[in-house]
């Protein structure tokens, strides 16, 4: 799966207002709701904060992968956003995030989900694209960086 299938420019923000965390949730929720891509607003939101209520998403390394599974999506969608200042993520190597995947699928959708959360992690721990994510100042140069590297 290409991430570049399932993100649109539309669902990219540089820079994300948030200052922490839920916020930033909520801002990146509040685009896929903007395109239509959510069934329910409330029941999308409620499914993501429900699992990092769990365990935090942020996975190290100055990004976070917040996610969920709800009936308020017909198919996988996905919006990401680059914060102007590192946010506290409460990640596991305990450093603030810039860089947020929010992912959310149906949950009879779970092959489409491990990939997509398998795309996003071949993308971050490429040392080159990686550098070349923390230079991008608008949503444009983030999202040709993202189909660029999935060709």
């Amino acid at each position: 799966m290409r991430l570049a299938d399932i993100l649109d420019i539309k669902c990219v923000k540089v820079p994300l207002k948030a200052l922490e965390k839920c916020r930033a949730v909520t801002e990146l929720i509040d685009l896929l709701d903007q395109e239509g891509r959510l069934n329910d607003y409330d029941t999308a939101l409620r499914a993501v904060m429900q699992r990092e209520s769990v365990r935090s998403t942020g996975v190290g390394q100055g990004f976070a992968i917040p996610h969920g599974k709800s009936s308020a999506v017909d198919n996988l969608v996905m919006a990401m956003g680059k914060t102007s200042e590192p946010i506290d993520f409460e990640s596991i190597d305990k450093k603030p995030v810039d860089i947020i995947f929010l992912l959310i699928s149906p949950p009879d959708q779970t092959g489409p989900h491990i990939q997509a959360l398998a795309g996003i992690s071949r993308l971050m721990t490429d040392l080159p694209t990686r550098s070349r994510i923390d230079e991008c100042s608008t949503a444009e140069q983030l999202y040709k960086l993202i189909t660029e590297f999935d060709k």
